[in-house]
């Protein structure tokens, strides 16, 4: 059982950094207090994860069937390839650090056909699918909270009001969309050879949620600030625009990447508004992110592999 403790800590740092996406620039923006952010991810991350949450773990057990032992170097994989992203500071995909490392493993004990291609390209193209469909919800869901807003002709203290409410539910349905999805990036490889779904479930939710409890105020007060700056309304049409996004892969059962879900929103917000103001050196580094995270977690997986068999051989 100790095993478990790799997806346990890959599940918090999860929380810790990806609890920004939903709430990150309500809370430095001042709109909404750290506290209340991080209590209400945490509530909301195991609903969803609880409620919503197995889906995305028959996906990720579907992939590939793991051992004790392979899932444990799996989860080990995926959690230095994000700590090591971490580091060089390149944004963090941790579906794309599980499905890499996950193949990375396969090849080296099973061969190519150990992969179940068919749930591969559907994973792929949900990653292509994902700041692509936050991007076309953001043109939608900011012309029509503009038209609701001048519709209201609310002055500024009632916009602001609104404003606060709309970014606390928003932040609320991203969380629920990422526990509903992200967990199985979590503990999903242990379904069925060391956990039941239901006990994967409930070991995420709450690894998850405690990584935004223990360590998300520092993300959460300097998302918001590099790619495109966010205004609260801006940031409203994100929150939402990203949380239907990965709600909507929930449902299917794809664990996605909420970074790149409020990446695409943003970059949507930034045409909206004028090409010019997308900062795309920032933008560089973050496509070049999602590039090195699979490859680097695949590689790492595959040398713990080689180096475990060594092991047995010896």
């Amino acid at each position: 059982m100790f095993r478990v403790i790799s997806g346990i800590l890959l599940g918090w740092g999860l929380g810790a950094n990806d609890s920004a996406n939903v709430f990150g620039t309500a809370v430095s923006s001042r709109m909404v207090r750290y506290s209340t952010a991080a209590i209400l991810s945490a509530i909301f991350i195991m609903l969803g994860a609880f409620l919503q949450g197995s889906e995305g773990i028959k996906t990720i057990t579907a992939l590939s069937s793991q051992s004790v032992n392979s899932a444990f170097i799996v989860s080990t994989a995926a959690a230095i390839t994000v700590i090591v992203m971490t580091v060089l500071k390149l944004p963090i995909s941790t579906s794309q650090a599980v499905v890499g490392a996950i193949i990375g493993s396969a090849v080296m004990t099973g061969g190519a056909s150990a992969i179940n291609t068919g749930e591969l390209i559907k994973i792929v193209i949900c990653w292509f699918a994902t700041p692509v469909g936050a991007l076309l919800f953001t043109f939608i869901f900011y012309y029509l909270f503009l038209w609701f807003f001048k519709l209201i002709k609310a002055d500024m203290v009632t916009s602001d009001g609104l404003l606060r409410t709309g970014l606390i539910i928003a932040g609320c349905y991203g969380a629920y969309a990422l526990g509903a999805n992200n967990v199985a990036n979590v503990t999903g490889v242990y379904a069925g050879s060391l956990l039941t779904v239901n006990q994967a479930v409930v070991i995420g939710g709450i690894s998850i949620a405690s990584g935004v409890l223990s360590y998300s105020k520092n993300v959460m007060f300097t998302v918001g600030k590099g790619i495109v700056p966010l205004d609260a309304f801006s940031a409203l049409v994100t929150v939402v625009s990203h949380a239907v996004t990965v709600h909507i892969f929930a449902i299917i059962g794809v664990p996605v990447s909420t970074s790149q879900a409020i990446v695409g929103a943003v970059i949507g917000i930034g045409l909206i508004r004028n090409v010019e103001s997308i900062n795309y050196k920032v933008a560089a580094k973050v496509f070049s992110g999602w590039f090195f995270t699979p490859i680097s977690a695949f590689v790492i997986a595959f040398l713990l592999n080689l180096v475990f068999h060594l092991r047995l051989d010896i």
